[in-house]
């Protein structure tokens, strides 16, 4: 037999896999990239099972249906039904082309309240289309037999009825089979963090088109939205140390302005703007940085003109420079 297991580098998919190998079950590994969640925990989770890991970056697809998901969100800005489908789709895709057996998982049954009821596992099964293909085996003496369980292929007492969110069997299990490392619950996906998820909804609000790039803007320093000519929405981010700044210069785009100060070190700014024409300014002189400054007394839901717009941005990254607040600064347009 051989199984293709969904491996996001936490415990559970760890144990899932390790319980189909010691029934003798050959094993590979698949981990997917987006926008919000990458490879790399499962990269060590893989290694350390000596397995072989097919990663697959599905970013542009996985962005379309997060702005729109069939079976909505959770608590935050995640859709993890629709995710987990998606997944368990592109998956079973694979296990046509390269014959594997069947698709495993490390799905607990009442986890997690809304992905991992009973309904949300079938409805899970159904949109990938593996009925009776799909094996989770950290619960599968609680859940349905699949297609090989019947038949005998797959021993199902050796499969596990874990259920609910203590961890206690499964530290049993770590303990079992020598496990020196792994990643603890929670973590890694972007999506079910909040501060994040307010984010993200705002820029679907103003932006429904954004696009890679213009996520990845996200995870960096500060954000503030600015209103310009025809209610278009203009983004200003400031970094906030220099591997944010490195991160700004790398996603520069080209109608994209960098505001950086002349005279003092500290973060730079990106504003970026969409479907608007821009005014060529280089540099901004005269600015008086405040020792303390009322964000929402810059007024910045107000319509304002591009050149108003850089001016606030240099305004705001003298602000956030500490050497700079109380003096007067110029800045350079990149």
């Amino acid at each position: 037999m051989k199984a293709l297991v969904l491996l996001s580098g936490g415990l559970d998919s760890m144990l899932a896999a390790r319980v189909l190998m010691e029934q003798g079950i050959e094993v590979v590994g698949v981990s997917f990239k987006s926008c919000f969640f990458s490879t790399e925990k499962a990269k060590k989770t893989a290694e350390q099972l000596g397995i072989k890991l097919i990663e697959v970056d599905f970013s542009d697809e996985h962005l379309k249906m997060v702005k729109n998901p069939m079976y909505g969100y959770g608590k935050n800005a995640n859709p993890c039904i629709d995710c987990h489908g998606m997944m368990l789709k592109k998956a079973g895709e694979i296990m046509k082309k390269d014959l594997f057996d069947f698709v495993a998982t490390g799905e607990v049954l009442g986890q997690r309240p809304m992905s991992q009821n009973k309904d949300a596992l079938k409805i899970v099964e159904k949109i990938a289309g593996l009925t009776g293909k799909l094996i989770r085996p950290m619960s599968a003496k609680l859940l349905d037999e699949s297609e090989f369980e019947k038949l005998g292929k797959i021993n199902r007492e050796k499969l596990l009825d874990i259920s609910g969110r203590s961890r206690c069997r499964q530290f049993e299990l770590v303990k079992k089979y020598g496990i020196k490392e792994y990643v603890s619950p929670g973590g890694g996906c972007l999506l079910t963090e909040s501060i994040f998820g307010e984010k993200l909804f705002k820029m679907f609000e103003y932006w429904q088109d954004c696009d890679k790039n213009d996520i990845e803007l996200l995870k960096n320093g500060r954000n503030f939205w600015c209103n310009i000519k025809n209610k278009k929405k203009i983004l200003i981010i400031i970094g906030r140390n220099e591997k944010d700044n490195e991160n700004l210069l790398k996603l520069q785009q080209i109608n994209d302005v960098v505001i950086e100060l002349v005279d003092f070190a500290g973060p730079i700014s990106l504003v970026r703007v969409k479907d608007c024409k821009l005014e060529a300014i280089n540099r901004i002189q005269g600015i008086d940085v405040p020792k303390e400054i009322d964000i929402s007394k810059l007024k910045l839901d107000e319509e304002k003109s591009f050149e108003e717009i850089l001016k606030t941005t240099a305004l705001l990254t003298g602000y956030y420079t500490t050497k700079a607040r109380g003096q007067k600064i110029e800045v350079n347009l990149i």
